[in-house]
């Protein structure tokens, strides 16, 4: 028989790398409605709902379930979607997966992002309560409480309560359980994958001071405070939230940048950076994550081979302003003039005499100008 997965939504590109977001208790996955859409820009994001949350089936897990629990059933999502090692993010309970996901299968964690969550929930007690209330009474009277529990006065989003006071109490009740019975603090020093603690200042439930502790004892950590955030970050700070995750998931845009500088020049990308506007700057920013970041850096193709493929594609689409510069690019990539006459020669064949007449003509200029310069300098 197939095992029931979680219910999730999947967004961006098969090909980008996966990162999974995991939700608080009582919520769903659209705690992430503001973010995950812009992650999905550069990612192929998963994210997914806890157990008797909105989608997901409630008898995934039962009374005494653990965060392990939780845990396995986002690796066989993970598995279910062709999905090996990925970044992962969480918040509250959904960071406490994380932690537990990063010190029991590090080979499955690229990198985590804690947010708003601790390796220690203050004790059983509270939460044995409160799984004991939530039997006997239903969730009515938490979701009225909610907004206090989870935001600063005054905010509120009505979707997340709707899903809190909707959330089947068994399911809800076994989370419980899974939060009293979590303590990873002398696990932490363990975790191998570069980490990021998320603190919401006005916190209520988890505290700075508890993602401090982390901060402290997980090797490399780094630690954001947000001023004005309460328990669920994503939803009530999400610009502050994506501009952290992007900062520590995307090493692609700095290695993209220093991989545009090595084939384009410092001259051209300075140049391109000096024009930049408010307008073009998320254009400019897509240019060094995709295409210089991921494409690039893809060691599936040498440098050499991906400048002869820009070369035929800027011929047969008529880009010759961006030929030029390909060109230039081609030589810094190790192509000697022959190679790129030869590789212009079969455009001839493939897209037509003109334009290789074309591509000839600017090629023949930027060389000279390079043997130019190569000659002055010499």
């Amino acid at each position: 028989m197939t095992r029931e997965l979680l219910n999730h939504l999947a967004e961006g590109p098969e090909t980008a790398p996966p990162l999974l977001l995991g939700p608080s208790l009582g919520t769903s996955y659209a705690l992430w409605d503001q973010v995950a859409p812009e992650l999905s820009v550069t990612h192929r994001v998963v994210r997914w709902d806890l157990p008797g949350h909105r989608g997901s089936a409630p008898d995934l897990i039962g009374p005494g379930a653990t965060v392990g629990d939780l845990a396995a059933l986002v690796l066989a999502l993970a598995d279910s979607l062709g999905i090996d090692r990925f970044a992962y993010a969480g918040v509250s309970l959904g960071g406490a997966v994380g932690l537990h996901l990063a010190v029991h299968h590090p080979e499955r964690v690229s990198a985590l992002a804690v947010i708003c969550s601790s390796a220690h929930f203050n004790g059983s007690k509270p939460w044995e309560e409160r799984a004991e209330l939530v039997r006997r009474e239903g969730l009515a009277a938490l979701a009225e409480n909610a907004n206090s529990r989870w935001f600063t006065p005054g905010f509120t989003v009505p979707r997340l309560v709707e899903d809190h006071r909707n959330a089947d109490p068994e399911a809800y009740a076994a989370c419980c359980d899974a939060l009293a019975a979590f303590d990873l603090r002398d696990r932490l020093p363990g975790i191998c994958a570069p980490t990021l603690l998320i603190a919401g200042r006005q916190d209520p439930a988890t505290p700075p001071a508890h993602l401090r502790e982390i901060a402290d004892a997980v090797p490399g950590a780094a630690l954001v405070e947000l001023p004005g955030a309460s328990h669920l970050a994503p939803a009530q700070c999400p610009g502050a939230v994506l501009t952290a995750l992007r900062a520590h998931f995307d090493g692609g845009a700095k290695r993209g940048m220093e991989v545009r500088r090595e084939v384009l020049g410092d001259a051209h990308v300075d140049r391109a950076q000096a024009r930049q506007t408010p307008f073009t700057a998320r254009f400019q920013d897509f240019i060094s994550r995709y295409a210089w970041g991921e494409i690039w850096t893809d060691p599936t193709l040498a440098r050499r081979e991906r400048s002869m493929i820009t070369l035929t594609a800027l011929v047969a689409h008529g880009h010759y302003d961006e030929l030029a510069m390909h060109v230039r690019a081609a030589r810094r990539n190790g192509l000697t003039p022959e190679e790129i006459g030869a590789v212009l020669l079969q455009t001839a064949v493939y897209c037509g005499v003109p334009a290789a007449n074309s591509a000839f003509a600017t090629a023949q200029r930027v060389l000279a100008e390079e043997d130019g310069v190569d000659g002055a300098a010499g």
